[in-house]
This record gives structure tokens, sequence and C-alpha cells, in this order.
């Protein structure tokens, strides 16, 4: 478990691992060779960041996606070409880093495929003495901010909306994101029967 220094992700050789636990399993927005379901242990999805841009304001603050202490996360590992390492790393920083409310870290994933493999992935975790940490807050909580939330990239349901809808194309679920959009959906009318829910990454 490493912090990056700013120019060691850039200059490292070889392709670039980018593990996504959110918007980035449903939009990723840069290039990549490789995209395998993959598993980080150690830290687990959680819906602890206020966001003040994206899906919210300072005064009207939405609610995203953060890696927590604890537990494990079920994602998508994407595999970035050597070519397009600096780039790539340039558009995450522009895109999760506005407020710098993430730390930049490798982390090892193991690869959901046949391989099983153990690759070491950019991650971006939470950073717990941020302003815009939420902690672990009530499923009420959750949706009163989710249900407020509007920012630069669209309404925060729709993040949540789409985020489950990824996992649910993966084969598993997360409990309190599903449970979310149930109350977002009310009836839960445009959710599919979920599978099982798995570990402490549903917590």
């Amino acid at each position: 478990m490493s912090e990056i220094t700013l120019p060691s992700v850039t200059t490292a050789k070889g392709d670039l691992w980018v593990f996504g636990y959110g918007s980035l399993m449903w939009r990723p927005g840069f290039e990549f060779e490789e995209r395998v379901p993959a598993r980080l242990v150690g830290e687990h999805r959680a819906l602890c960041v206020y966001s003040f841009v994206h899906r919210g304001t300072p005064e009207k603050p939405g609610l995203v996606l953060g890696l927590d202490r604890g537990g494990a996360c079920r994602g998508i590992a994407f595999r970035v070409a050597e070519r397009n390492r600096v780039d790539v790393v340039a558009y995450l920083r522009a895109r999760e880093q506005v407020t710098s409310v993430y730390r930049e870290v490798m982390r090892s994933v193991w690869l959901e495929n046949d391989a099983r493999a153990r690759v070491s992935a950019l991650a971006y975790v939470v950073d717990r003495g941020h302003v815009q940490y939420a902690g672990r807050l009530s499923l009420a909580e959750q949706h009163r901010h989710v249900v407020q939330g509007h920012g630069q990239s669209g309404a925060n349901r729709d993040y949540v909306t789409a985020t489950v809808k990824a996992i649910e194309a993966e084969g598993f679920r997360d409990t309190q994101l599903h449970q979310l959009a149930t109350m977002l959906h009310g009836d839960g009318h445009s959710l599919h029967a979920p599978p099982p829910a798995e570990g402490r990454e549903n917590r």
C-alpha cells in the first residue's frame, strides 16, 4: 500500500492498471487495452464523499463514492498502454482531484479472470482528513443528500442509479447502494432482481 509521489506514476515503465469502483466503471473516459473484473482488499466502496462540484454544490452537497478503510471492493481494472500513461493520469487527476478529496495510491488488486493474477493498480482512496469526508452516514442521510445533489456532471440520483446498474452488470450487488437506489426509484421498478450480497464491501 503505497502513496504516490507526483512523478512516479507518470514516469514508471510498462502498462498502467487503474481500479474503478464508481463512475469509472460505467464512464472511464480514457483509452484502455483491457477491462477486467477485479477485487481490492483492505478498503470498501462507500458513499462517503460530499460532492461540491460534480454532483452537488457547497450549499447543497451531493454524495459520491470513495474507497474507505476496511473490507474489500469489487470493481473493474483497466489496463492502460504505457504510451498513454501520462495522458490518462493527467485526465484522472483533473476528473477526480478537483478538490483533492482523494489520496492517489497504488493498491494490489486481484483480477477476476482466468489468470487470477495480482496487479498493482492506481486507485483513489478518500482522504479522511478532508472537509468533504462524510464518514459513515445513515441511509436516510445519504438519501437526503442524493435527492438534493446536482452539480456540473448532473443529478446525484443519476450517478447512484448508473453505478448500481454497472455493479449489476458485473453480476454482484452492493447492499447499501441497492437500498438507496430502491428508495430513489420508489417501488424499485428499474432495478433488476439482485444476486446475493458479498462481503464487507457491501456494508
